[in-house]
């Protein structure tokens, strides 16, 4: 399977985040925790080449802590400055502020050193793939329901400024995916973790993939969700099993594997299963 969405409204904002660079002092580029890698758009390394960045590792309240605090660690050792938030709850949120400021201290330094005794507000453009939480952030950093949310990707679709108290302006932008997954891993994590629309892809597909890595990586929560003893070995079999102990049958007994994909789907962007991530550092 594979799975392609690349609107024109992306391309469109490929190409304004890329005039609008010049006035941007620092980068907010937010991931998902769940799957911090997958959630990086490979193409947001070339358009900002190196501007000042701050990882937002958000959405952490749905993903594995133990995990989260792995993948600090390891954007610290990439030299990537990084925060784990919720921006639901604002957990976090208070951080970004400070540790932006940081980031600029050197070039505003200069500008107090050539007689700007105040110097204008922090410039920040926020990027992200699309579901990841922008919107939401940018309402709780601002402290009003400015941007445009919702549980779907896809919402945002051009660029506004937003000022954020008298020292920070965030520079929102529609979410970015890349025109081709080279990975069809990939492709599946961001299915299962909601960034691509469901009419783009294979539930079932989508499913195993998942079923998969939660037998191999988060068994007892699989046990214990769905009631299961013994795994079988094989993955399609496993699924079965959930369909028929939720009984998405059809006539005949036979499994029904699109209501069956579905609602497993449903369970995990639930948190049902509890808190999941989908990748770890050392892969």
């Amino acid at each position: 399977m594979t799975i392609q969405w690349f609107p024109g409204h992306m391309a469109k904002a490929r190409r304004e985040i890329t005039e609008k660079l010049k006035l941007i002092d620092v980068v907010f580029e937010l991931v998902d925790s769940r799957i911090p890698l997958a959630s990086r758009n490979p193409m947001i390394d070339q358009i900002l080449g190196s501007k000042p960045r701050l990882l937002l590792l958000n959405k952490a309240d749905m993903a594995d802590p133990e995990l989260t605090k792995e993948w600090e660690r390891y954007f610290r050792a990439k030299g990537i400055p990084s925060l784990a938030l919720n921006s639901r709850t604002g957990k976090g949120v208070e951080k970004i502020e400070a540790a932006a400021k940081e980031l600029v201290k050197e070039k505003f330094d200069k500008m107090r050193a050539k007689g700007i005794v105040q110097p204008r507000a922090v410039r920040a453009l926020i990027v992200g793939i699309p579901n990841v939480g922008k919107s939401t952030l940018i309402n709780r950093m601002a402290g009003k329901n400015i941007a445009v949310t919702g549980d779907k990707p896809g919402v945002t679709k051009k660029q506004q400024w937003i000022k954020c108290g008298k020292s920070l302006e965030l520079l929102d932008t529609p979410g970015i995916l890349w025109p081709k997954f080279e990975d069809e891993t990939i492709g599946r994590k961001l299915a299962v973790t909601g960034a691509i629309k469901e009419t783009l892809f294979d539930f079932s597909d989508v499913i195993l993939f998942t079923l998969s890595y939660l037998k191999e990586e988060y068994p007892e929560r699989l046990r214990e969700r769905y009631s299961i003893e013994q795994f079988p070995e094989e993955t399609i079999a496993l699924f079965a099993e959930i369909g028929k102990k939720r009984g998405c049958l059809v006539s005949g007994g036979e499994i029904d594997f699109d209501r069956a994909a579905e609602l497993i789907l449903r369970d995990l962007r639930a948190e049902k299963l509890g808190r999941l991530t989908f990748e770890k550092p050392e892969e």
